[in-house]
């Protein structure tokens, strides 16, 4: 592949140091050593994994390529369009279907809110709502529209901001659903600047929480929350990695790191792998410039190695979860009873799974993939939050066991009886560090720990732990984080000593 005239310039820009080791192999990892490699450096990347891009993964079932992990990304921002475009991806770039999501309550399946953000309701009026909060419920989100804007505007998680202005039947039964089934977190244990950034200023600017969600809504491009590709968003991990082994990045996996310490022989940093095949011996990484994509507690783990004063910025345990993917043959599903899946309140005892996707009624590509009266539902599994860090009982399920559960999940889900006969195939997909854990001062502590890793000589730190959960804020993150370390390498004094 050729670079650009806009690659050109910026490798020319950036022409001080001459290498950079990426230490993570997560989507993060990914764009870093891409950024890094066509600013001329030659570029190492380092994962623990057999294979590369984190959260961004592939499984087979019932002979069909699907996500393991993320299936779509926010197109609030244009990040991870640009991205995409810039891989030559952008004719694949779907749509869901319109349909929409439904919740379910502990009284029965509703259609969703898709009026505002977050589950929380741009339009108060809208069909259903009535019957989904109940007579109190409504008179009390009504209220969010009398009372001054200044009324918990100080709040500092998601819960804490809509139950002051809205009521605990809308943080319950609308915006609770949402935030298990897509951060597997309570609203009172989400940051609201970092799950929803913009939405305390939009209160004010607008004055009431309804319509600042409402105007949040309005602003996503094209009036889509979200897109994918056709093929699933493995596709984008597969393809970052044929780029970067075209622009010459050695690209090592199965490299456990033990260690992380600045070379003692040269300008520069350097990983310590012990081989598990060849006794006492090592290898080692190195780069004049350092990127650490790790998961979380794997990235404070290797800095306090450098500082130990980094050990007191551990974050708090990512929410583990495990997702059950079922391809089963059940015509009745060709209608799509419950739109494109169903995200699920705390209180509904019925049924263990946090949501459901339908996914051969979201993706039309998944269902082009299937023959007629097969189709492919996903169940996720495991609410963070829980006292003393326990583990969701549904997690320490064997596999075969949560695929028992998650066909009685799905049929009450879906309000089709799915039979053992109906199911073709099934797979489980566990998942402990593909989650951020945006806890009240999050932010704060993203702060303090990026100004210690920026006294780090040529060094940022990325990935979802920091930026938040979804592609779009990894992609956006860490293309100005390497950026901006770039830039400061430019600004340093010459050396001599380069590797």
């Amino acid at each position: 592949m050729t670079p650009s005239s806009d690659e050109h310039q910026s490798a020319t820009k950036y022409r001080r140091a001459r290498s950079a080791l990426v230490v993570g192999g997560g989507v993060a990892g990914l764009v870093a050593a891409r950024d890094l490699a066509i600013a001329g450096l030659r570029v190492t990347l380092v994962e623990s994994r057999p294979q590369f891009g984190g959260a961004v993964g592939s499984h087979m079932v019932a002979d069909l390529v699907l996500d393991s992990g993320a299936e779509s990304f926010a197109t609030r921002t244009d990040d991870v369009a640009d991205l995409i475009k810039e891989l030559g991806l952008t004719g694949r770039v779907c749509a869901p279907n319109q349909a929409g999501s439904w919740v379910y309550l502990a009284d029965g399946a509703r259609p969703g809110e898709r009026s505002g953000v977050l589950g929380i309701p741009g339009d108060l009026d809208r069909e259903g709502l009535r019957e989904t909060l109940g007579k109190y419920g409504m008179w009390r989100a009504k209220l969010d529209l009398k009372r001054p804007a200044r009324v918990g505007v100080k709040a500092k998680t998601v819960g804490e901001l809509v139950r002051a202005r809205m009521g605990a039947a809308v943080v319950e039964k609308l915006v609770a659903p949402f935030t298990l089934g897509v951060h597997s977190l309570h609203p009172d244990e989400l940051d609201v600047d970092t799950v929803a950034p913009g939405l305390r200023k939009a209160l004010q600017e607008c004055g009431s929480l309804t319509a600042a969600a409402a105007s949040l809504r309005q602003a996503t491009p094209a009036g889509q929350n979200v897109a994918s590709l056709s093929g699933g968003m493995n596709v984008l991990a597969e393809a970052l990695v044929r780029d970067l082994t075209t622009r010459g990045v050695k690209l090592v996996t199965g490299y456990d790191v033990l260690a992380l310490d600045r070379d003692p022989r040269r300008s520069g940093w350097m990983v310590v792998q012990r081989q598990p095949d060849t006794g006492d011996k090592t290898a080692i990484a190195r780069g004049e410039l350092l990127v650490m994509a790790a998961d979380g507690s794997s990235a404070i783990r290797l800095l306090s190695g450098v500082d130990r004063d980094f050990a007191q910025l551990q974050p708090d345990p990512s929410p583990k979860v495990a997702l059950a993917t079922l391809v089963v043959d059940r015509p009745e599903l060709d209608a799509a009873p419950r739109g494109t899946g169903v995200l699920v309140a705390p209180d509904a005892k019925d049924v263990r799974a946090k949501a459901m996707t339908h996914a051969s009624a979201k993706w039309q590509w998944v269902r082009d993939a299937l023959p007629a009266g097969r189709h492919v539902v996903r169940l996720s599994y495991g609410r963070g939050g829980e006292k003393d860090n326990q583990v969701s009982p549904e997690l320490a399920l064997t596999d075969e066991q949560l695929v028992t559960l998650a066909m009685r999940d799905a049929s009450t889900l879906l309000g089709v009886r799915l039979r053992p006969q109906d199911l073709v195939d099934a797979d489980v997909v566990r998942w402990e560090q593909a989650l951020s854990r945006p806890s009240p001062g999050h932010r704060d502590r993203v702060v303090r720990l990026r100004e210690d890793v920026a006294k780090l000589p040529a060094a940022v730190a990325v990935g979802a732990w920091l930026a938040g959960t979804g592609l779009a804020a990894v992609v956006k993150d860490t293309r100005r984080e390497v950026a901006e370390l770039l830039e400061r390498e430019a600004a340093s004094p010459a050396t001599d000593d380069h590797p």
